[in-house]
C-alpha cells in the first residue's frame, strides 16, 4: 500500500468474558458485514501482562466457529506509529466460509502495550521472539466459546510470516496448518547477510515442525523474490517440513503486498481452499456478504478531468495525474490551500488518505475521488472553498 501527500509549499506524506477491555471506536468506521470488532486482549507474554490490539471478524451467530488467526508484518520505522492491521478481503473470503478471523498487534505495535525488540541479524530469534506475542495471542483467543479450538488456522504475511513459521515448532493443540504470505524479514544498511540468515531460519523452523504449510511468494516482491523463495523451500524441505510453494507471476507494482488486496483474492484462495480441504477444514462458501460501502460518485466532474480538481496548484495537478495511473483500490482527498494526498491497496485508502492529508497542517480534508469515480461535492460554504 501507499500514500503520498503534498501541499503547494511542502510534501509529506461484542465479546464476553475476558475480553472485557474494548477500544473506543466512534471514530472509525467499522465493516458491519463481517462483525468487525477491535479489542485490547489480555494476554500474558513470557510472565509479563500485556494488553494487544486486536480486530476480531466474525459470522453472524455464537459459532464456534474454526479460527484464521493473522500475523501483521513491521513497516519501516517506529512500530507505535504502524497502523492496525485488518486484513479486510482475507478476512471476508474466510468469513464467507464461516470462520471467525483474529489479527492481534504485537508488542509495542499500533496501540499494543510493550516494546518492540529483535535480535538484528539473528533471523530465526526474531521470528521466536515474534511467535512469543503470536503463541500468547493465540491462547487468550484458543479459549473463548465463539472457537471452535480444534480447527485452527495460522497465518501471517511478511514478519508475520516468519512468525507464523517459528510458531509451528510449538505445542499448538487444534492448529491443523500454516499460510505463508511472503514471509520473511529483510534489514538495510550494515554487514547483515539477512537473506542467509532467513535460509538458516527455516531450515531450523522445519526440523522441529509436524504442521503442513503453503506458501506465497510473488515474481515482483520487493523483498524476498522468486530465488529467495526456491531456496527457503529448498532448505526447508531438505530439513524435513511439509510445504508447498506457490511461485506467482508479477502481483501489481510489488507482489509483497499481494494479500492485502482484494486483487490478490484469485491468487491464493484457490490453492488455499484445496490446502484447507487437504487438512479437514471448511472450504466452501456458506454466507453472502455485502459489498464494502464506498461513498457514491457525483456528478461533480469526469474523473480525469484534472482542471476541475478544486484548491490544486501545479504541482497538485500533476499529483492528481500521476493518482490517476494508479492501481485500485485508490483516494485522493483534497483540503483548502493546495493540501492534497492520494493512496492506494491496502485496507482503506480512504481513512489513510484522510488522516494523511489532515495530517499536513490540520487542515480539513475531504475526499475528491475513489476508485474511479469522483465523490466530492462543492461545499456549501464558498469562503472554506476560496480558502
Amino acid at each position: 500500500m501507499q500514500t503520498f501527500s503534498l501541499t503547494n509549499f511542502f510534501c509529506g506524506v461484542l465479546l464476553l468474558g475476558l475480553f472485557s477491555t474494548s477500544i473506543n471506536s466512534n471514530a472509525i468506521e467499522l465493516d458491519a458485514s463481517v462483525n468487525e470488532q477491535i479489542i485490547m486482549l489480555p494476554v500474558s507474554v513470557n510472565g509479563a501482562r500485556l494488553q494487544l490490539e486486536t480486530t476480531i471478524f466474525k459470522p453472524p451467530g455464537d459459532g464456534p466457529f474454526p479460527l484464521v488467526l493473522m500475523n501483521h508484518g513491521k513497516e519501516r520505522g517506529n512500530p507505535n506509529l504502524q497502523k492496525r492491521d485488518r486484513f479486510l478481503a482475507m478476512s471476508r473470503e474466510f468469513v464467507k466460509r464461516g470462520y471467525a478471523v483474529a489479527i492481534p498487534m504485537r508488542k509495542g505495535y499500533s496501540k499494543s502495550d510493550g516494546i518492540y525488540r529483535d535480535y538484528g541479524c539473528n533471523m530465526k530469534d526474531n521470528g521466536q521472539l515474534q511467535a512469543d506475542d503470536v503463541q500468547a495471542a493465540f491462547n487468550a483467543i484458543r479459549s473463548q466459546s465463539w472457537v471452535d479450538a480444534q480447527r485452527i488456522v495460522v497465518a501471517g504475511q511478511s514478519y508475520g510470516g516468519l512468525a507464523t513459521m517459528a510458531l509451528g515448532t510449538r505445542e499448538l493443540p487444534g492448529v491443523r496448518g500454516l499460510l505463508n504470505f511472503a514471509g520473511g524479514l529483510r534489514i538495510d544498511g550494515g554487514n547483515c547477510n539477512w537473506r542467509n540468515a532467513l535460509v538458516s531460519a527455516f531450515a531450523d523452523y522445519a526440523g522441529k515442525t509436524k504442521l503442513p504449510s503453503l506458501w506465497f511468494y510473488g515474481a515482483n516482491d520487493s523483498y524476498f523474490d522468486h530465488a529467495l523463495a526456491n531456496k527457503l523451500m529448498q532448505a526447508y524441505q531438505t530439513a524435513g517440513g511439509r510445504a508447498q510453494l506457490v511461485a506467482f507471476g508479477k502481483f501489481k507494482s510489488d507482489a509483497h503486498g499481494m494479500v492485502g488486496s482484494h486483487d490478490g483474492v484469485p491468487i491464493w484462495w484457490p490453492q488455499t481452499a484445496r490446502f484447507l480441504q487437504s487438512i479437514g477444514m471448511p472450504f466452501i462458501e456458506t454466507i453472502t456478504l455485502a459489498a464494502p460501502s464506498k461513498p457514491a460518485a457525483t456528478h461533480f466532474a469526469a474523473i480525469n478531468n484534472v482542471a476541475a480538481v478544486p484548491y490544486l496548484s501545479d504541482s497538485g495537478r500533476e499529483g492528481y495525474k500521476h493518482f490517476l495511473t494508479r492501481s485500485t483500490p485508490r483516494a485522493f482527498a483534497i483540503g483548502p490551500g493546495g493540501v492534497w494526498s492520494w493512496a492506494e491497496e491496502g485496507d482503506d485508502p480512504t481513512e489513510r488518505v484522510l488522516a494523511a492529508c489532515q495530517s499536513i497542517r490540520n487542515a480539513p480534508c475531504e475526499l475528491y475521488a475513489v476508485d474511479d469515480a469522483v465523490v466530492w461535492r462543492e461545499p456549501i460554504n464558498k469562503t472554506l472553498a476560496a480558502q
